[in-house]
């Protein structure tokens, strides 16, 4: 059975990153500590025990999926803005975007009895028309004890070549196995599962994911984390989570107002009561020249 990597908290962003290109996964333990573990549970558990289960076999019938967690718990958001993960995600990701974004946060709980999930990558959420790249950069946080018994997630190490029609072996998956407050860093297009639960308690998992600022988000944070929630966070959380251009002439909108009663095009920092008039164009000079170099770099490799 194949091992994942295991790297302690104090790893470097480039030495996880040369893992998840070589493996397609790791685990980084010691991220959390028993405080903030404690913590995370108390904002997150009424929702999780107010989730109704899964009702088909990938989603899980006897695993809850609780999502909006920016919304929902400040212990999350610290989560989603960790130093290192995030400084991994921009070093794995930014190779194929100008900005990244949070594509998605969500609790997964593994309840006793529960089957083992078909083996996937994350990256067909995008179907398979993605080539050449890597569109996400995955976490799974274990906010509980990760055991082959309570349902660890199933990993297939070194699977990121395997064609997407690929049906692995039993000697090609691993688990990851890892103690509470560690973290399972993996590629999109890593094959993956959740494990069966033979165990009598619940395995929890904190799913946040990154992914290249101009897709879209399996997640849709303007809906989970609307204006009048999201202008109280923190400005890079603000941008994190998608109010903010992708690119220059990604991601503006017009405010539905009356005739001559506002702007006509406006980032979406505007829906957060950022009024600067000189937002109200299609993008930065920045984002504009980052696209206009792109376009030039490629005209002198053609």
């Amino acid at each position: 059975m194949p091992k994942l990597e295991m790297l302690p908290a104090s790893a470097s962003a480039e030495d996880i990153v040369a893992v998840l290109k070589r493996d397609g996964a790791l685990i980084v333990t010691g991220v959390l500590s028993a405080e903030e573990l404690a913590r995370v549970k108390a904002e997150t558990m009424p929702y999780i025990e107010a989730t109704e289960f899964g009702r088909d076999d990938f989603t899980g019938n006897l695993t809850t999926r609780t999502g909006a967690l920016v919304a929902r718990s400040p212990a999350c958001r610290d989560m989603v803005m960790s130093k290192t993960v995030v400084e991994a995600a921009n070093i794995f990701l930014k190779p194929f975007c100008e900005r990244i974004q949070l594509h998605l946060t969500q609790v997964i709980r593994i309840t006793p009895g529960q089957k083992k999930q078909q083996i996937h990558r994350d990256r067909w959420a995008w179907g398979t028309h993605l080539k050449g790249l890597e569109p996400q950069f995955n976490t799974i946080w274990a906010i509980s004890d990760f055991t082959k018994e309570n349902g660890a997630t199933q990993v297939c190490p070194g699977s990121l070549d395997w064609p997407d029609d690929y049906q692995p072996t039993d000697d090609q998956i691993g688990y990851a196995e890892m103690p509470a407050g560690s973290v399972l860093i993996y590629s999109g297009g890593v094959f993956h599962g959740g494990g069966a639960n033979q165990s009598n308690g619940d395995r929890i998992g904190i799913n946040i994911t990154y992914t290249l600022g101009w897709l879209r988000q399996e997640e849709n944070q303007y809906l989970s984390c609307p204006p009048d929630i999201a202008k109280t966070l923190d400005p890079e959380l603000q941008a994190l989570i998608g109010y903010s251009m992708g690119s220059y002439a990604l991601g503006y909108y017009t405010p539905p107002l009356g005739p001559g009663q506002g702007p006509e095009v406006v980032p979406p920092e505007f829906a957060l009561g950022k009024l600067d008039p000189s937002a109200a164009q299609f993008g930065s000079e920045e984002l504009r020249q980052q696209v206009s170099a792109q376009i030039r770099g490629e005209k002198q490799t053609a």
